[in-house]
């Protein structure tokens, strides 16, 4: 018990670090800037880039359902159709990350969704656990390899020598194919006897990590096509860019990872055309966390509200 508080309260300390300094990075980052001038930038963004940043959100979002999906198989809930998955994903994804409690709220939602499919609290949790696996092999699979082709970008961020960064990149892919070499030979399972969950093995956890690339990668893509082209940014640049302010965004418990998420971007962007890169920073924001978290919320309770109309049709 002491140790289990022992690491909440390391993690709680992490986050409020995480946070300060990046607020501190945001403050300085936005001094000067002339807001006018970013909202001239924003509409200076051409449509098809909008589109085309559109349809790469929705590729993003599109991904993310097979997380639940591919959940459900391990655990032996096959039975269950894929758009439940989908629902259960899109309606959690989107509602946890935006209001920054993502354990407690994405498996609230997950058991209103899946709970009249005969899925209860150890089902969801296990779920949950899964879908968090796949991101986190996805998310450190994606910033060790675009690291390894740009150390310099994360250099911005870490302070690190971009030797070092590659250092790294290497002992987290190592990671990996330890990880792969470990369940590669049949169903390993985690936790103790009241509660345990199956990782999925052999090609199951490429499938793992496709999944994440394909999410993470989309939603890079979408930031990089809104980017100006008198920017000169690469796109290798901004995907590890990107996946080192989602990881500390998520860290940060953090809204959306407001502010932390956006400090990380503007440090490791930023330069001569920081108006610039706050409008694609804003334009992303819409099209990646409001959008979709209105969406969701509406969806949530239209489900919610059909699900009350029937039960009081049966009493």
């Amino acid at each position: 018990m002491r140790t289990r508080l022992s690491w909440r309260w390391l993690g709680a300390l992490l986050s409020i670090a995480i946070a300060t300094i990046a607020f501190m990075a945001l403050s300085k980052a936005l001094k000067g800037v002339d807001f006018a001038h970013v909202l001239s930038a924003m509409h200076m963004v051409p449509p098809g880039s909008i589109a085309l940043a559109l349809a790469l959100v929705a590729i993003s979002y599109g991904s993310l359902t097979l997380y639940d999906w591919l959940a459900l198989q391990m655990i032996g809930r096959r039975d269950i159709p894929f758009r439940i998955a989908a629902l259960a994903n899109f309606t959690s994804y989107p509602i946890s990350h935006g209001t920054g409690a993502v354990l407690l709220v994405s498996s609230a939602v997950r058991y209103r969704i899946y709970a009249p499919h005969g899925i209860g609290p150890a089902g969801v949790a296990r779920i949950c656990f899964l879908t968090g696996l796949t991101f986190w092999l996805g998310n450190l699979t994606a910033l060790a390899l675009s690291t390894l082709h740009e150390p310099g970008a994360i250099s911005r961020i870490d302070q690190l020598s971009p030797e070092i960064n590659r250092f790294i990149a290497v002992a987290i892919l190592m990671g990996i194919i330890a990880y792969v070499g470990w369940t590669w030979n049949g169903i390993r399972t985690l936790g103790g006897r009241n509660w345990s969950v199956p990782v999925p093995s052999g090609r199951n956890v490429f499938f793992q990590i496709g999944i994440g690339l394909v999410d993470l990668g989309a939603a890079a893509l979408a930031m990089y096509v809104l980017i100006p082209e008198t920017m000169d940014v690469g796109v290798a640049q901004v995907i590890v860019v990107f996946i080192a302010a989602t990881l500390l965004g998520f860290a940060s418990h953090a809204p959306a990872g407001i502010g932390v998420f956006d400090a990380t971007i503007l440090v490791g962007l930023g330069g001569e055309h920081t108006e610039q890169l706050l409008a694609v920073l804003l334009l992303f924001r819409l099209f990646y966390h409001l959008i979709p978290f209105v969406l969701s919320l509406t969806l949530f309770g239209a489900v919610e509200a059909y699900r009350n109309v029937n039960r009081r049709k049966l009493a």
